[in-house]
């Protein structure tokens, strides 16, 4: 690393944020890049009842780019001085650049649903299935209705997915109903069943998935939840949580650094850290 005195810093902050693979993706990326003497990366824990602290902190030490992840993405925003027009729509800021004393929020995570699903399929007018109507769930069907995609939003309490759907023009369904992903598309898992350390648990009975779906979970630990493992011996085709965390990430880059972000390198070092959590 080539740090001195004329290093800008970038960060995440969370609370918890010591599972974060944000330093190592972005740290890497600017090392292929040779910048790593212009740009660090580094993780800090902060607790939602400082959020206003961390801001003037912000502003004081002039930190160059912050990611916000849970519980932060919402309530920074009151903090801001200027939103993005898409955040604004999606209600949440997950990136905050700092442009000579302003401090701007953007939502790049939208582009970390869009990007992997478009290497695969055209979104315009597939029927998709959305499992959740939390924070996660937001980004998600912002970028599916953004592509003219038919998008139904299933979740446990049904006055949920009832108010996502009318802030987004999409159906809203009860989990009693959940038999109905079998005829569409797309299945996308916005919840945090099969999240380490619940490994065991899935959204969607297996039987429920064919050759034919294209599915998506957005938890990246465990790599491999055990809803993409079933989808998978199911002949479906599977988009790691991975590939979201990688692509809203490389926005992010761009964002900080006004270079173009390396992303095999920041995918390769992803997947070695997610796979060395494994064994």
């Amino acid at each position: 690393m080539n740090i001195s005195a004329k290093t800008k810093i970038c960060m995440v902050i969370g609370d918890p944020i010591e599972h974060s693979l944000s330093p190592q993706m972005h740290n890497a990326a600017y090392e292929k890049l040779g910048i790593d003497n212009k740009y660090v990366y580094i993780g800090c824990n902060v607790k939602i009842k400082d959020i206003s602290d961390f801001i003037k902190g912000v502003r004081a030490m002039h930190i160059r780019g912050v990611s916000c992840t849970i519980p932060h993405k919402m309530e920074v925003m009151k903090y801001l001085d200027e939103i993005d027009e898409v955040a604004e729509k999606i209600g949440a800021v997950n990136t905050i650049v700092n442009k000579d004393g302003i401090l701007k929020g953007y939502n790049t995570d939208w582009l970390g649903v869009v990007v992997p699903l478009e290497k695969i399929t055209s979104l315009k007018n597939k029927t998709v299935s959305l499992l959740g109507a939390g924070g996660a769930a937001r980004a998600v069907a912002y970028a599916l209705t953004q592509r003219d995609a038919k998008l139904a939003i299933y979740n446990r309490t049904i006055e949920k997915a009832q108010e996502l759907a009318k802030d987004f023009g999409a159906e809203a369904r009860s989990l009693d109903a959940i038999e109905e992903v079998k005829n569409m598309d797309i299945i996308i898992n916005a919840t945090a069943v099969g999240l380490s350390p619940n490994e065991n648990e899935t959204p969607v009975d297996k039987k429920l998935i064919t050759n034919h779906h294209i599915v998506f979970d957005v938890i990246y630990a465990p790599y491999e939840t055990r809803f993409l493992k079933e989808a998978k011996q199911q002949k479906a085709r599977i988009i790691h949580g991975m590939e979201m965390l990688l692509q809203q990430g490389v926005e992010q880059f761009k964002l900080y650094t006004g270079y173009g972000a390396p992303e095999e390198t920041m995918r390769d070092v992803l997947l070695q850290h997610l796979r060395q959590k494994e064994n």
